[in-house]
């Protein structure tokens, strides 16, 4: 995920770049909409190394780009870039290499596959490339689905609704959601793995061990 913030962005509201009312820069902010996707597709983390930078937002106190290597519990390995630093801002994306060959970039903003806040869609919010022996041809059927899908919703409402409405389904039936809390938890102990392998210098094993120190995580004793 590579965007762009400028100061103006930061202005805009006090409580961010702060680490006291933020709680983190990009990794806490923007990215956890992709590191959603990269867990959905790679399951649980064994490992994490990291590190994260304040490189050219003086005015703010969090960070505004971070690294990670990831090793995955299935032996699988990974790694992360994200960044505020990026101008002009590119659309964030999942990519998954696999042992045949087959790549899928998942194009990923505002925590689905759609560009937030954008009402034409600049690019076509689907898996670019895609090598499966025998399904070679599909991304481009699946690229035209996806643009006449997409034009005619309005994807910030739509997929807020289906969220909700799949909530108040899971309640009625007495099941769990799709995304349950126990998802968002495992994306929030990444980051915070990221943060924790910056402070120490070392990989970081999961599950994170609970601490009482001041620097909650080697963000900031502001915390």
């Amino acid at each position: 995920m590579l965007g762009w913030r400028d100061k103006s962005y930061y202005d805009a509201d006090k409580w961010r770049g702060n680490w006291k009312t933020e709680g983190g820069g990009v990794l806490v902010n923007q990215a956890p909409h992709q590191l959603d996707i990269l867990l959905w597709f790679m399951g649980e983390v064994e490992e994490v190394y990291g590190i994260w930078r304040n490189l050219n937002h003086p005015y703010i106190e969090v960070e505004d780009t971070a690294l990670a290597v990831i090793k995955f519990r299935n032996g699988g390995i990974g790694n992360v870039i994200v960044s505020n630093s990026q101008k002009p801002g590119i659309y964030g994306k999942v990519h998954v290499h696999g042992e045949n060959g087959a790549s899928a970039g998942v194009q990923t903003d505002g925590g689905a596959m759609f560009i937030a806040g954008m009402k034409g869609i600049l690019e076509p919010p689907v898996n670019d490339l895609w090598t499966i022996p025998g399904e070679e041809e599909l991304a481009e059927k699946w690229k035209m689905e996806d643009v006449r899908h997409f034009s005619s919703i309005d994807p910030m409402t739509h997929y807020m609704e289906r969220q909700i409405e799949d909530f108040l389904f899971a309640l009625d039936e007495n099941r769990d959601p799709l995304v349950t809390g126990e998802d968002g938890r495992r994306t929030v102990e990444l980051f915070t793995a990221i943060y924790r392998s910056t402070r120490d210098n070392l990989p970081i094993k999961l599950p994170l061990y609970p601490e009482n120190k001041n620097d909650m995580d080697g963000r900031s004793g502001l915390l």
